[in-house]
């Protein structure tokens, strides 16, 4: 019976999740249950896509990327896919209303990292754009359950939490993203010789952009808004820890939260929460 594949792929999603990001995987835990399926789905669809372009490198990545769309695409229009990613994926976009717009500036982006970019101040914030911010936004259609006007309202809040994750990430994986996947995405900085004056100024960007996020994780609903003060709070946690490395320190390993730390970080939020 479809129910039982429905329920097979959700599983599926939920599984991809659990062995990428032990960070997201907390978060979703402490989202009402409602919604824990529906955020596994997206994740699961994004680190499909991301794997492509970040580990596939035997394989013919344009290639596959192009059938990931196509397959995609197809899984919405059908509203069934033997993808059980995107078999997951897709009903979440017809439950919660997501738009056609978001997916495609996402795929968009994970296009862009199949080629060497120069990433100009434009490209870059259309990076930010495709590969965080739009993710935020479909989340934030399944935590206000496909309500426009509430999705209006916190959509701008939503799209800076995202764009103040993405640049952490980018400093914490400055190594691997110019070592070995030849990248770099901050516009007019040079990752040969990297400054503490660069990474000042990256500093005060992403400082902004969490400033400006958290009046709209207070004004989600309840349901959901543990679980994003959660992950806004471990990538506060996480860039505060960055901050306090010098810029050849970061070019040197990558930063990160000990899984320990990301459970004290877990009650804690929990606690401010309540």
């Amino acid at each position: 019976m479809k129910n039982i594949f429905d329920r097979v792929s959700a599983q599926c999603s939920e599984i991809v999740t659990k062995n990428y990001s032990t960070s997201f995987s907390l978060g979703i835990r402490t989202l009402d249950r409602t919604y824990r399926d529906p955020i596994y789905a997206i994740y699961g669809f994004v680190r499909l896509a991301d794997e492509i372009v970040d580990s596939f490198h035997d394989y013919d990545k344009p290639s596959l990327l192009a059938k990931f769309r196509r397959d995609c695409m197809e899984a919405i229009e059908f509203r069934i896919s033997l993808n059980p990613i995107l078999n997951a994926f897709q009903q979440v976009v017809h439950k919660f209303n997501i738009k056609m717009e978001l997916i495609n500036l996402f795929l968009k982006s994970m296009e862009m990292d199949l080629q060497k970019e120069e990433y100009t101040p434009e490209k870059y914030e259309q990076y930010i754009l495709g590969s965080a911010q739009v993710v935020g936004l479909m989340c934030l259609h399944v935590f206000v359950n496909g309500d426009e006007t509430s999705y209006q309202k916190l959509k701008e809040p939503a799209m800076k939490l995202g764009a103040a994750f993405q640049k952490v990430n980018f400093l914490r994986d400055l190594k691997a993203d110019y070592f070995l996947l030849n990248r770099s995405y901050f516009p007019g900085v040079n990752l040969s010789a990297f400054s503490e004056q660069e990474k000042l100024m990256i500093q005060q960007q992403i400082t902004e952009d969490f400033d400006a996020s958290l009046e709209g994780i207070l004004q989600l609903p309840k349901s959901s808004r543990k679980g994003v003060y959660l992950a806004y709070i471990y990538y506060r946690a996480l860039f505060e820890k960055i901050k306090k490395k010098s810029a050849t320190q970061i070019m040197d390993r990558r930063i990160r939260i000990s899984n320990m730390h990301k459970f004290a970080l877990m009650c804690g939020s929990w606690v401010q929460g309540k």
